[in-house]
């Protein structure tokens, strides 16, 4: 497993039971003493069988490995060598995930996750599935999970503290592995909101749906069948897979922007990028620097896959965000009443596709057999036998090319814009946005993604049983939504709405909300020519939109509420800017989040409070409080919206002050919005929480600001970028980047978390390219030899 699944793979663990590598009483000190007695070797000479000439890994005083091979089988080789010595115990984890393998380790709680990772794995042409990413991807692969098996014995005796503590050992690798489609339907959202929607429906009916939650273009949707019985059963699986996230179905945010040379100060193209996923220790991404004949790129991959998924080579700069297409549906056959294993296709009866599987589990004498069901569209992932359907899951990713993220080993070799559109051919998991620059001024747009050509609107689960709901094939390149050189000389994305306007292909319905492109767009107006500094200010912009709304509604609110005067003062007095040192920034968190509670609560059951908050974003909410109207407030809906307004107030007052005490002046948004990077050993004692976790932090900004700090309840800071990156194409020594918490994933290495002060201060270190400042600023030197 890949993509966004360190919360999952590794916080999995924490079903072990009592830590058996542990000791009562161990202090902090004695556990990162033991954690330090195995770190990776970063220095001097190793000998290593399976490579074919040396590699010389340099990394700078900030973690990052630049590898230098003599060809390509070493540069991967030693790619996987080195990303497992910096992060073997993730690596381990992800691989169980992504392959269905966990519940040998955690038991038969674990039986459904693996069933589910199994159930979606690829089962096509392997010979078109290896190709489809590039022609070489199969050595690739081989030999950068060569490097991880390498490294693996490497350390046999001396594995991270991780896998002491819990008793496990790390399994060898296989090419194949790295082709499990687990962290791409992590990023697939849409199936999810099928059954949100329908879920909604069913309790609210179809017209107040509409307004709960609306899509973009707006449409009168509904269902092509009886919804009952549709809830979240049917996402069992998909949520015993997932759980560890503690997950819900809300966009993966990001941010990205490009401008020409016309709109720099360097004359040159620069572009920025800043992906947010889940706050995790050890970090999703991972930078590193691959030179060898054929290769010379930079950036941030993830551990698990060959290559890197954004950054830059000799000639060409890219960024990455979430486009939102919808890549998948939800299926429903009707099933033979005697035979649950047939279903219906037309006027007649078709036979599932079984395989039955084996699966070790912790605890139990010899292998639990599973049986996976597949109709045409898909795997059955859930079977309502009573109502006599199955739930076929049809998605992109079944199709040969569907491994998240792989594509970046085509795209890390463009060097022109044509080529870089030829590479996009090989992205199909996840869809994404990607800003485009190179060397010789030009600049561009993709929104790609292996895009379904539907008859229907996707937004709710429709009939099998005929050809009506069929997907029709998919979209070329050439069709996605793009833009080369535009006129205004920029262009960003940040998962709002992307459709050109007129443009005639079925994209998705639903997008994050516009408030972060908005003040990108207007930062972007404020100056003429942009210099990296700007661009640093921009990812770390904290004007919310949001909250300068609701500042004008309580202007013009009739609040007589003499007991509210001096919050109100607060809030009337603040300018929107949710930096750390704002008093106005608790407030305003807390009322929010008062408000689309109490907002919800008389239309919405509570227990889809969460479902649709994340489906209709603020902006349904905002807008009805901009103009009340009689369905949302009822009679007087002016008065009754200005009542709303005071008792949500009220309520967020109450919750300020027993948070951080009666005086308004005292307070900041930093001191209760932080974030804390969590390890999963911490379940085991306060001793291993010490020992391992890291932060918290103060943090300013919030989900809608372009410094996205997606926070809970509690107001923790949950999401957000833990990477970012900053490209002046008129010299590729001047790029620059953040990350966190740190390069390294084992507990008491120098860079286990020494990136998280540069993160926290919104500060940046160099990503140096030529071999000339590299050599420069090289804090270790590791030489792999062939052993």
């Amino acid at each position: 497993m890949r993509s966004g699944s360190i919360l999952l793979a590794m916080a999995l663990v924490v079903g072990l039971a009592v830590a058996r590598g542990g000791r009562a009483g161990e202090s902090a000190g004695d556990i990162v003493k033991k954690a330090k007695a195995v770190l990776a070797q970063i220095d001097g000479d190793l000998a290593l069988p399976g490579l074919k000439d040396k590699v010389e890994v340099l990394r700078d005083p900030w973690g990052v490995p630049h590898i230098y091979a003599k060809n390509a089988h070493d540069l991967f080789f030693a790619q996987g060598f080195v990303a497992a010595q910096d992060r073997l115990f993730q690596l381990d984890m992800w691989r169980r995930t992504g392959v269905g393998e966990t519940a040998e380790i955690l038991g038969p709680d674990a039986i459904e996750a693996d069933r589910f990772a199994r159930l979606i794995r690829y089962r096509g042409d392997m010979d078109a599935e290896w190709k489809s990413y590039s022609p070489d991807t199969q050595q690739i692969a081989e030999a950068f999970t060569a490097g991880i098996n390498a490294c693996i014995d490497h350390v046999a005796k001396k594995l991270p503290i991780e896998f002491q503590v819990l008793g496990i050992t790390p399994k060898k690798w296989r090419a194949e592995d790295i082709l499990g489609r687990m962290s791409g339907i992590i990023m697939s959202r849409n199936f999810q909101q099928e059954i949100a929607r329908a879920r909604l429906i069913n309790a609210v009916g179809i017209e107040k749906a509409r307004l709960l939650a609306p899509t973009d273009p707006v449409l009168k949707y509904g269902p092509a069948l009886d919804l009952a019985g549709i809830d979240d059963k049917i996402l069992a699986g998909f949520t015993a897979a997932s759980k560890a996230w503690q997950f819900k179905p809300s966009p993966t945010a990001s941010n990205n922007w490009v401008v020409d040379g016309t709109r720099s100060a360097s004359g040159k193209p620069m572009l920025a990028s800043d992906p947010h996923r889940a706050i995790t220790v050890p970090s999703l991404r991972y930078l590193v620097h691959l030179n060898a004949p054929g290769w010379n790129c930079i950036g941030a991959g993830e551990p698990a896959l060959p290559g890197i998924a954004l950054g830059h080579n000799d000639h060409i700069a890219w960024g990455i965000t979430i486009v939102g297409t919808d890549q998948a549906d939800i299926f429903v056959e009707t099933t033979h009443p005697d035979d649950p294993t047939q279903y219906k296709v037309g006027d007649a009866w078709a036979k599932m596709k079984i395989e039955r599987e084996k699966i070790l589990v912790k605890g139990k004498k010899g292998a639990v057999e599973i049986e996976l069901r597949f109709t045409r569209h898909g795997p059955v992932i859930y079977q309502d036998d009573k109502r006599q359907r199955a739930y076929a899951l049809k998605w992109s990713g079944s199709e040969p090319g569907g491994a998240a993220y792989l594509g970046g080993l085509a795209v890390s070799r463009a060097s022109s814009w044509k080529t870089f559109l030829a590479a996009l051919e090989s992205w199909k998991i996840p869809a994404l946005n990607f800003v485009y620059g190179d060397v010789d001024g030009n600049i561009g747009w993709v929104a790609t993604g292996l895009t379904p050509i539907r008859k229907h609107d996707g937004l709710l689960p429709v009939p099998g049983a005929g050809t009506q709901y069929d997907w029709q094939g998919y979209l070329a390149v050439k069709d996605y939504p793009q833009v080369f050189n535009p006129a205004a000389h920029w262009v960003g994305t940040a998962n709002h709405n992307i459709l050109p306007k007129g443009y005639p292909q079925q994209i998705a319905y639903d997008w994050a909300p516009p408030y972060r492109y908005q003040v990108i767009h207007q930062r972007m107006q404020t100056k003429k020519k942009l210099t990296r500094e700007d661009f640093r200010s921009i990812q770390h912009e904290n004007t919310s939109l949001i909250g300068q709304a609701l500042v004008r509604l309580l202007k013009g609110a009739a609040i007589k509420d003499k007991e509210l005067a001096p919050y109100i003062k607060v809030l009337t007095a603040w300018d929107g800017v949710l930096s750390r040192e704002t008093p106005a920034g608790p407030l305003f968190a807390t009322w929010l989040l008062e408000m689309q509670h109490d907002f919800l609560s008389p239309h919405v059951p509570k227990k889809l409070l969460e479902v649709v908050k994340s489906i209709s974003g603020p902006q349904v909410m905002l807008a009805a409080l901009e103009e009340p109207e009689a369905t949302w407030f009822g009679a007087a809906p002016i008065e009754a919206r200005d009542r709303f307004l005071a008792g949500t107030l009220r309520k967020a007052a109450a919750r300020t002050r027993k948070l951080l005490g009666d005086d308004p002046n005292q307070w900041s948004w930093g001191r209760v919005h932080t974030a804390t990077f969590h390890h999963p050993l911490e379940k085991y004692g306060a001793a291993y929480a010490k020992a391992f976790n890291l932060g918290p932090v103060p943090r300013s900004g919030e989900a809608n600001t372009p410094h996205n700090t997606k926070y809970d309840d509690k107001l923790n800071q949950v999401h957000g970028a833990s990477y970012r990156h900053v490209f002046d194409l008129a010299d590729w020594d001047k790029g620059l980047a953040t990350s966190t918490p740190g390069q390294s994933g084992q507990p008491g290495s120098p860079h286990y978390g020494d990136l998280l002060p540069l993160w926290t201060e919104a500060d940046y270190f160099p990503m140096y390219f030529s071999r000339a400042k590299v050599e420069a600023a090289a804090k270790n030197r590791l030489v792999l030899k062939p052993g």
